[in-house]
C-alpha cells in the first residue's frame, strides 16, 4: 500500500480522500491555490504545498506542477478526484512517466470513453444498446439528413462533452441550424474540440446510473445503480440508490450492460455507465464516466463499501475483495448537492464568507464537506460545497430523515440551495417517484410560498443567542417582557432563565 497520497483537488472530495487516507494509515499531500489558502482541504491534509493563482489552469490544472510537488513531497501517488485533471489521459501519462500511480483507469480506457463518438463506435462493436444516431460527428448537411430519417425531435451532444454544454434540444428541422452552430460554438469554448453528433430525443426519459469497479487482473463487477434524474440545466442536482424504476431483472440486465461496457474498454478502478430509460423502462447507454462520482456516497451506503479504499487498493494492485455474487444492496440513501447559489435570483453563484454554521447530525445523516464557519466561499471554483447524504431502511424513512435533516442546515453569510431540496420532498410527484430529467423544470415552474423558510435562520438565531450568553451573567428587564420565574426580586433575572424564554419563543 502507498505511505503518501497526493490529492490533486480541492473542496469536499479532496477532504473525502484525505479522511479515506488517514483510515488507511496513508500520508495525505494537498495541494492549493492562492484563494484557497485556508480551505478545508489544506487544514486537514498532513502537508499542503501552495500551487500558483486561483486560475484553474495555473494551479489544478497544471499538470507540471503537480507533479512538481509529488516529487518534493515524495507522494507515491496521486488521486484526482473528480472534475480539473481527474479524466484527462495526458495527466496519467505524465504520472506513468514520473514514476507516480495514477489512482484511476488507464489513459487509454480514457481516450476511448472520453469521447462520445469514439464511445458509441466501441459499444457498437460489444453489442451495447444505445439510443439510434451518428457513430461520429457530422457536418450540418449530415445532421439534417439523419435528422429526417430518425425524426424529430433530436439531441445534439458535443462528442468531448460533458455537464450539459455543447447540448442542444431539436423539435423541429427548422431550428436544426441555429441549434447545431449554438452546440459546435459552445462545444468549441468548453472543450477546444467543435465535433458534435446527433441522437434521437428519447423524451422524458430517466437518467440512470450503473456503478462498476475494476481491478488491473480483469474483473469487473458491478454494485447497483442510482436514480440521477433530478437536473437542472442537465446539471445532477440530488440523486439516490437504488433507483426507485428498477427491478431485481432490470438491475441484473443493466448491471451485465455496465459490465459488457467496462470490459470491452478494458476498464479498472471505479467507474459509472450512465444510461437513458425510457416510459418502457428500455434502457439505452449514454457515456461512461471514468473517475469516481460526485453521488458515490449513496452506493456506498447501500453497498457497505468504502469506493476510496477500493481506488486505492485496486491502484496498489490489489485484486477486488468482493464477487458479483457477495454484493448486497440494502435499504435506501439520498444526496444533496449543496451549492453556494441563490434561488432567488436564477441560482446565480454567491460566493463570500460564511458567517454563521449550522450542520445536521444524528442517525443515518452523512456529510461530505468542505466548508467551514468563517471560511470565504471563491467565486472561482465550481460552486458546490458539501453533500448531505442519509440513509434508511427504505425509501420512505429516507424522506423523512431527510427532511428532518434539511429543518437543522442553516449556511449564513451566503445563499445556498438548501431551500431547493425541503421543495423537492414536499412535491407529491417526487415522493411518488414520478422522475424525469425534465422533473426539476416542471417544479420550479409551478408557484411556490415556504411556509417554514425561516426556521433555519430563526435556529441560528437562538443558536448564536444561547451560545452567546454566560448562564451565570444577569440582566435587568426590558421592553415590558416579565422576568421569568425564578427571577431575582430586583427585577434581575438570571441568564439562563432568559435563554428558556427565547428557546420557547423561536418554538413557538
Amino acid at each position: 500500500m502507498f505511505k503518501r497520497v497526493l490529492i490533486a483537488n480541492r473542496g469536499e472530495i479532496a477532504v473525502r480522500i484525505i479522511r479515506a487516507c488517514r483510515e488507511m494509515g496513508i500520508e495525505s499531500v494537498a495541494v492549493f491555490s492562492d484563494v484557497d489558502r485556508r480551505a478545508q482541504h489544506v487544514r486537514k491534509a498532513d502537508y499542503a504545498y501552495h500551487i500558483g493563482p486561483a486560475t484553474a489552469s495555473e494551479s489544478y490544472l497544471n499538470i507540471d506542477k503537480i507533479l512538481d510537488v509529488a516529487r518534493r513531497s515524495g507522494a507515491e501517488a496521486i488521486h484526482p478526484g473528480y472534475g480539473f485533471l481527474s479524466e484527462n489521459p495526458r495527466f496519467a501519462r505524465a504520472c506513468a512517466a514520473a514514476a507516480v500511480k495514477f489512482i484511476g483507469p488507464s489513459p487509454e480506457s480514457m481516450e476511448m470513453m472520453g469521447s462520445k463518438t469514439r464511445a458509441r463506435q466501441a459499444m457498437k462493436r460489444a453489442g451495447v444498446p444505445f439510443v439510434p444516431g451518428s457513430e461520429r460527428g457530422l457536418e450540418f448537411e449530415a445532421a439534417q439528413r439523419l435528422a429526417d430519417q430518425i425524426g424529430y425531435p433530436v439531441m445534439l451532444k458535443a462528442a468531448a462533452g460533458g455537464g450539459g454544454k455543447g447540448m442542444r434540444a431539436v423539435k423541429a428541422a427548422a431550428d436544426l441550424r441555429s441549434a447545431y452552430d449554438a452546440a459546435r460554438s459552445e462545444a468549441q469554448r468548453s472543450f477546444g474540440d467543435n465535433e458534435v453528433y446527433i441522437e434521437r430525443l428519447i423524451v422524458n426519459p430517466r437518467h440512470v446510473e450503473m456503478q462498476i469497479f475494476g481491478d488491473e487482473h480483469g474483473n469487473v463487477v458491478y454494485l447497483g445503480e442510482r436514480e440521477c434524474s433530478i437536473q437542472r440545466r442537465h446539471q445532477k442536482v440530488m440523486e439516490e440508490a437504488p433507483s426507485p424504476i428498477v427491478d431485481d431483472d432490470m438491475r441484473r440486465r443493466m448491471g451485465e450492460v455496465a459490465v459488457r461496457v467496462g470490459k470491452a474498454a478494458n476498464y479498472y478502478n471505479a467507474g459509472t455507465v450512465e444510461f437513458l430509460v425510457d416510459a418502457e423502462r428500455n434502457f439505452f447507454f449514454l457515456e461512461m464516466n471514468t473517475r469516481l462520482q460526485v453521488e458515490h456516497p449513496v452506493t456506498e451506503f447501500i453497498t457497505g463499501l468504502d469506493l476510496v479504499h477500493l481506488q486505492m487498493r485496486v491502484a496498489a494492485g490489489e485484486k477486488l475483495p468482493v464477487t458479483q455474487d457477495e454484493i448486497k444492496l440494502r435499504g435506501h440513501a439520498i444526496e444533496c448537492r449543496v451549492y453556494a447559489e441563490d434561488p432567488d435570483n436564477s441560482y446565480f453563484p454567491s460566493p463570500g464568507q460564511i458567517t454563521r454554521l449550522i450542520s445536521p447530525s444524528g442517525p443515518g445523516i452523512r456529510r461530505d464537506s468542505g466548508m467551514y464557519e468563517g471560511w470565504t466561499v471563491p467565486i472561482e471554483y465550481d460552486p458546490l460545497l458539501a453533500k448531505l447524504v442519509v440513509y434508511g431502511e427504505n425509501r420512505d424513512q429516507a424522506i423523512q430523515r431527510l427532511q428532518r435533516a434539511l429543518t437543522e442546515y442553516f449556511v449564513g453569510g451566503i445563499k445556498t440551495n438548501v431551500s431547493l431540496f425541503r421543495r423537492i420532498l414536499q412535491d407529491p410527484d417526487f415522493r411518488a417517484a414520478r422522475l424525469d430529467t425534465g422533473y426539476l423544470d416542471r417544479l420550479l415552474a409551478k408557484p411556490y410560498a415556504e411556509t417554514d423558510k425561516n426556521l433555519p435562520l430563526m435556529a441560528a438565531i437562538a443558536a448564536g443567542i444561547f451560545a452567546t450568553i454566560d448562564p451565570q451573567e444577569t440582566f435587568p428587564g426590558a421592553n415590558g417582557l416579565p422576568a421569568p420565574a425564578g427571577g431575582e426580586a430586583n427585577g434581575k433575572v438570571e441568564a439562563s432563565n432568559w435563554r428558556r424564554m427565547a428557546r420557547r419563543e423561536v418554538l413557538q
